[in-house]
């Protein structure tokens, strides 16, 4: 349910998929099944991965497994600054959309929406700081809402546009040339996000072999079909020639408008208030993921020990969820200070974080790449599994990741200083990480030796 609750279903339909939208126009189904089917490959090997190296650190334990300590714990730091920059988004999204629903809907008082960010980061802070089944609770009370929304959106708009409005997506790919086609793979990747929870949770959950590769791939193929129908929806109700165009015209307004003209004004505000709510499942989705990021590191005496500390009673990380959702209230006051406007701090955070999980994902595709080859000699297994699948990945999200750089300034909706200072950053925060794990391995050997202590089978 974390997983899910990370690429946030109302969010994205009424958020990514019209940006999506508008760089595909009709052929945005046949991105979503491009993606889904590229991510399954990459899950082959993930899954696979997962089996041979036991251990709760996600993409930090099988980047060190096989690229090595030194690269793995720069990994690790590109896992905790891209999960805390995409949760930081969650904080004014959420304040700048509940400002205007109690002002423009309800006809309440105009609160600053930074208060309205602080009462989000509370809340999230609280609950990650709690038992994970008491989050999960939440969140599967929030999804089954969020995606009843989705659906019947889309049966609506099936009915009511008749079979020929049904067959109207296009599922030939343009050019891989075309600059449109790149952005919009950006933003549908993006939206898989999440899915490596599965493997983090690993010491959270019964016969972790079974369920993380149930779980992985359920998760990749239930978002790419989900998301597929959905934009098949919106161009069953604008048509596949005006769709491009409407989403370019209209894009923050395209799914309430056309909830409005299928069902009716008193059911697009609903779909508002859960809007609302969802924001809070998908912050804490992210928290709960950067927390065990964090918690790991500490654990390992790469971070303070203090954020390696677990509550007495709800056996939670419990240091860690207070950090994360103490760096998020100080950016938001800090922010509020210097008079940034909150629309400008959404799309940087989730852009630059976006960028730094999904080059995460290119390094981590290598990694299993090279670990499995490495084994070869001594235990070899399904070539599928352990050397095609996994060359398939490095590919592909080599590609994207190249896509991303060239496009950078569009993923974050920033200038040229912005893409500079936030694109060095990132490579910054990598390659500092490297030398951080090499300078432990000179001066501090006893830390050094404990980075990522896995069980590899």
């Amino acid at each position: 349910m974390n997983v899910l609750a990370f690429s946030s279903p109302l969010a994205t339909v009424a958020g990514t998929l019209p940006v999506l939208l508008m760089f595909s126009g009709q052929t945005a189904p046949a991105i979503y099944l491009l993606v889904t089917l590229m991510l399954l490959i990459f899950s082959v090997g993930f899954v696979k991965m997962s089996r041979s190296v036991q251990g709760p650190g996600g993409f930090y334990s099988f980047v060190t497994a096989g690229l090595g300590k030194p690269v793995g714990l720069g990994g690790a730091f590109l896992a905790l600054f891209g999960y805390i920059f995409i949760g930081f988004f969650a904080p004014s999204f959420f304040g700048v959309t509940l400002q205007g629903f109690v002002v423009n809907t309800l006809g309440g008082p105009d609160i600053p929406w930074c208060w309205y960010a602080l009462a989000i980061t509370a809340v999230t802070t609280v609950l990650a700081y709690n038992r994970i089944d008491l989050s999960a609770k939440l969140l599967t009370i929030v999804m089954m809402l969020e995606v009843a929304i989705i659906v019947v959106f889309d049966v609506v708009s099936f009915s009511a546009n008749g079979l020929e409005a049904v067959q109207s997506a296009g599922f030939a790919l343009r050019s891989i040339t075309d600059a449109t086609l790149g952005l919009a793979l950006l933003f549908a990747v993006g939206n898989f996000f999440g899915f490596e929870a599965t493997v983090i949770y690993r010491d959270e959950v019964k016969n972790p072999d079974k369920t993380i590769s149930r779980a992985t791939y359920l998760a990749v193929v239930g978002i790419g079909i989900f998301y597929a129908v959905a934009a098949w929806a919106f161009i069953a109700f604008f048509g596949p020639d005006k769709i491009q165009a409407e989403a370019e015209n209209n894009t923050v307004n395209l799914f309430n408008d056309a909830l409005v003209g299928l069902v009716g004004r008193i059911f697009a505000d609903i779909a508002v208030i859960l809007l609302i709510t969802l924001v809070l499942a998908c912050m804490l989705s992210i928290q709960n993921i950067a927390v065990r990021y964090s918690f790991a590191l500490a654990s390992d005496h790469a971070l303070p020990r203090l954020l390696g500390r677990v509550h007495p009673k709800h056996k939670s990380p419990y240091v860690s969820a207070l950090a994360v959702g103490l760096i998020w209230a100080v950016a938001t006051v800090l922010f509020t200070v210097l008079g940034v406007a909150p629309e400008a701090l959404y799309p940087i955070a989730s852009g630059s974080g976006t960028f730094a999980v999904l080059f995460l994902m290119f390094i981590t595709s290598f990694a299993v790449l090279v670990y499995f080859i490495r084994r070869r000699g001594f235990a070899p297994e399904s070539i599928w599994k352990t050397v095609i699948a996994p060359i398939i990945s490095v590919l592909f999200l080599g590609a994207i990741t190249y896509l991303a750089i060239a496009n950078y300034p569009e993923l974050i909706g920033g200038s040229t200083v912005m893409t500079a200072i936030f694109m060095s950053f990132t490579f910054a925060l990598f390659i500092g990480g490297i030398v951080y794990a090499f300078f432990l391995r000179t001066k501090r050997p006893d830390i050094y030796a404990r980075l990522d202590r896995q069980k590899i089978d």
